[in-house]
Order: C-alpha cells, then structure tokens, then sequence
C-alpha cells in the first residue's frame, strides 16, 4: 500500500481497478472449470429439445424469438441451479403470467411501442407479486407484442402452447440432468435434506425470525436462501479465523496493519513485549496512519485482534509480508 506524505495511503492502481471493478458488478465467484462445463452442456441439451419443438409450431422466425426467452431461462437453470429466480416456481409461473399479459396487452393496446413496455412492465409487476421473479418472463411478454403474425394468430393458445410447454420441458430437463451431478441440486428444496440434521440457526444466535425481518428491512429481492446464508456466514467465520493472526505470532520488531481504509488505515510496530503467552503484554507504537506516533500497551491477545495482517516496509509502501513471500517463492 503506498503512503502519502501526510501518511495516509494513497490509492494505487490495484485498489483503482477493484473500485471499477466493484462499479461495474464484475463477479468473482470461484466457480470449478467442471462446473462452467456441466452448466454450458445442460443448457444445449435442455434448448436442443425446446428448439425442435417450437420450430414445428412456430415457424423458424417465431421459434427464434421465443428460443431467447428460453435461452436466458436455461442460463438460470443450469448455471446457478440452487438460485430463487430458477426454482420451478419461478420458471413456470413467471413465464405463464408474463406470457399472458403480454397477448393481453396486445389485443388491446394498437400501438406496439406502448404495448411492448407495458407488457414488460406488467409482467414485472405479476412476478413479484406472485414471488414467482423470472428474468427471461419479461422477454415472454415481450415476444407475445412483437413476435409477429404466427405468434399472434395463436392467441392465448400462446400462453400453453409453446410457453408453458417448453417451461416445463426446461424445468423437466433441469431435473433430470442436475440429477446427475452429486454437488448440483434442482429444485433446491431437495438439497435441504443435507440440513435435516441440524437446525437452521445462526453462530451468533438470530432466528428465522430475524432473518425474515432482515430481508423485510433491505426492501428488495435477494437470491439467496436461508440455508445457503447461514452456510456463508459459517464458512467466512471459518475462513476469518484461519486468516486473522494468532496471538503467538505477535512478535518484537513486527510491524501489523488493521487493514482499514483512507482515515481508519494503521501500521502498528511492536517495540517491547515480555513473554507471557497470548496474554502477555506488549507496547506497540503507531508508525503510519491514524494515530501516528501514539504508543499504548495491550495483550498480544488484543493486538491480534485488532490486526488484520502483519506488514514490512518496501521502499515507500507498506505491504503484506505473505505477499513478499509469495513473490519470493
């Protein structure tokens, strides 16, 4: 981290990139190489058998426009299985209602422009209000407005025919294939049985209850189940414990970081300490960031809990000794 002469640090071009980075909405979920590749060969096979029955009923134009819709309903499906957006509900239902509404609005809107966004618009509307919140339902209703003469002549049929019958092949497919892969669960209902043996509960101790109310407080849609949070919150308290230092790391002449931002930033240095164990004393002075210049005295107990990681001084910036080791390696 490089420092400013006032000693805060300065922003480098790594911490730029994340800041866009984090704008732009750039995932970094870790997803294995065997996964990307099990998602990409459910989809083709789920949109091979919805391609070839719509392109008997709807012609090859028709089919194309509708095939998008289903398309983006198979990236759900098979890409993020266990999501809320891709449970059957969801799938079924939204495409059905958004399916409906769009042949609704046609029929009595003149004006295609006007008809396609409020198709979309409505069909939004119906999903949320139905908890059945399927992203590729507004392209649904948008293809019922301007799929052209053959969408149109078929009328509400529409809504069984093609639309509801290939949600349910889609849905059938994704059975059937995530079925077929130990760690991949659809619907995600039936990969709660590895909850049966324990409880829902938090490691700080909220309840159901106050999950729901959580959720109720943030005001919008978040896909993710209760069952998939508790597990997260499990697994980055884990991930935390193993990464933060221990107190028998505390040494004399260390230098540790809290690891803050702008203002909060702090470089300790450990400048004396006995040899008590963990809750030994240890006098340590601030020697960049908040505070410069301060000394206090504290536990290596304590020290550790406030640093984040241990740092080394490299020419004007101070960064992580693992990462030195790393480059070294």
């Amino acid at each position: 981290m490089s420092v400013k002469p006032d000693g805060a640090p300065a922003e480098r071009p790594a911490a730029l990139l994340e800041r866009i980075r984090v704008l732009a909405g750039v995932e970094l979920a870790p997803v294995s190489h065997a996964e990307r590749l099990v998602s990409g060969l459910g989809g083709f096979c789920a949109i091979y058998l919805v391609l070839v029955l719509e392109r008997g009923l709807l012609g090859d134009l028709g089919a194309a426009l509708l095939v998008a819709s289903m398309g983006a309903s198979a990236v759900l499906l098979f890409a993020v299985p266990h999501g809320t957006l891709s449970q059957p509900w969801a799938v079924i239902v939204g495409h059905a209602v958004s399916a409906a509404i769009g042949v609704a609005v046609a029929r009595v809107v003149p004006d295609a422009f006007l008809a396609a966004a409020l198709a979309v618009g409505l069909a939004i509307l119906a999903m949320h209000y139905l908890r059945a919140i399927h992203p590729p339902g507004g392209a649904t209703a948008l293809t019922a407005v301007i799929g052209g003469s053959q969408v149109q002549a078929l009328g509400f049929g529409f809504v069984v025919m093609p639309v509801l019958l290939n949600a349910v092949i889609l849905v059938a497919a994704a059975v059937a294939f995530n079925a077929a892969f130990a760690w991949r669960r659809y619907p995600v209902a039936w990969g709660r049985r590895n909850f049966a043996s324990r409880p829902v509960t938090f490691p700080s101790g909220p309840s159901h209850a106050d999950f729901v109310e959580a959720l109720r407080r943030i005001g919008t849609f978040v896909d993710i189940s209760e069952e998939e949070f508790v597990r997260l919150t499990e697994l980055a308290k884990a991930s935390s414990d193993e990464r933060r230092l221990k107190p028998d790391a505390i040494r004399v002449g260390g230098y540790y970081s809290n690891g803050g931002f702008g203002a909060d930033w702090a470089v300790r240095m450990v400048v004396d300490g006995d040899r008590g164990g963990p809750d030994g004393n240890v006098i340590w002075r601030v020697v960049a960031g908040r505070d410069r210049n301060a000394t206090g005295l504290s536990s290596r107990r304590d020290l550790a809990a406030w640093a984040a990681y241990e740092v080394v001084r490299s020419e004007s910036t101070w960064v992580r000794s693992s990462d030195v080791k790393i480059a070294d390696d």
